[in-house]
């Protein structure tokens, strides 16, 4: 790509997220008309229309926001090993807001921190450990961890796991008491505890796949909590059936304290990832601890 190429696509993606000439005119300090002659340019090079222009509006074409999102992409590629040979030479400082879910924290990140904190001793980490669903932009954040079909749209997403799968369990004691349920639909008949995601109302149904697609079982029970590590506990105690990520009860399921239940109706599906905007001044700090994570956190 020659510069005048990757200027042209900044000017490009410049106008998309201002959704104006005018206000992309005033960030990259150039005039109106030259940017409008660049835009020309750059659609005569490719043979295609990048924008739709009217009196009072601009926006992309298909054709546009496809080339706009893989330059975002890869600029941000370009941005993360800038970063990183910043960091060599230790130069990359600041603060840097991370929002994690909880079981997001305790894979990827809890072990990452000693090492980043070494490598990068002038950047501050803030992180927010919970299960809400945020909008990271308007909440301030520059980087998140979640389960990837809860990723915001629009975003740049890292794969850190391949998938996950999530299992029913219970105690031996449960089951000798209230018998073995055969299909997720019995579970409707058990005492089931319950996980809410915070700020929602509604208890979390949980989620099963048959004949190629997947269902949910509204489950009820003597047991609400906002932590799915706490229902696998309760259900170690014989308390009722739980629903989690099997890879964190195996644990339960080796020394016996557990039993797995209905797994033929259990499935992968998305695991974590690390995302962040596409913007176009992201500090140093932040692209460094994104590109540190996409570094050494290999998708499983």
């Amino acid at each position: 790509m020659t510069d005048g190429n990757y200027a042209d696509l900044r000017a490009l993606r410049c106008i998309i997220d201002n959704g104006s000439f005018v206000g992309a005119a005033r960030e990259l300090r150039v005039s109106r008309s030259a940017l409008s002659e660049t835009i020309r340019r750059l659609e005569q090079k490719l043979g295609t229309q990048l924008l739709n222009r009217t009196t009072r509006s601009v926006s992309p074409t298909p054709a546009g926001a496809r080339l706009s999102s893989r330059f975002s992409e890869a600029s941000a590629e370009i941005e993360a090993a800038i970063a990183e040979a910043r960091a060599a030479s230790g130069e990359a400082a600041g603060h840097v807001r991370v929002h994690a879910q909880r079981l997001g924290y305790d894979l990827f990140l809890r072990p990452f921190l000693a090492g980043f904190a070494e490598r990068f001793p002038k950047i501050t980490l803030d992180i927010q450990i919970d299960d809400a669903a945020i909008d990271i932009a308007s909440n301030g954040f520059d980087a998140a961890i979640r389960l990837g079909e809860l990723v915001e749209r629009d975003v740049i997403a890292f794969p850190l796991h391949s998938e996950l799968r999530q299992i029913a369990v219970a105690a031996p004691g449960y089951l000798a008491k209230h018998g073995v349920p055969q299909h997720p639909r019995d579970l409707r008949e058990h005492l089931c505890i319950c996980f809410r995601w915070p700020g929602h109302a509604t208890l979390y149904s949980w989620e099963f796949y048959e004949r190629g697609s997947w269902f949910s079982v509204p489950v009820s029970g003597p047991l609400v909590i906002n932590d799915q590590r706490a229902t696998i506990d309760a259900a170690a105690a014989g308390a009722g059936i739980a629903f989690w990520v099997e890879s964190e009860i195996q644990p339960y399921l080796n020394d016996g304290r557990l039993v797995a239940l209905l797994t033929d109706y259990a499935a992968g599906f998305p695991g974590f990832m690390l995302y962040y905007l596409p913007q176009r001044h992201r500090s140093a700090a932040a692209t460094a601890f994104i590109a540190a994570v996409r570094e050494s956190v290999k998708p499983r």
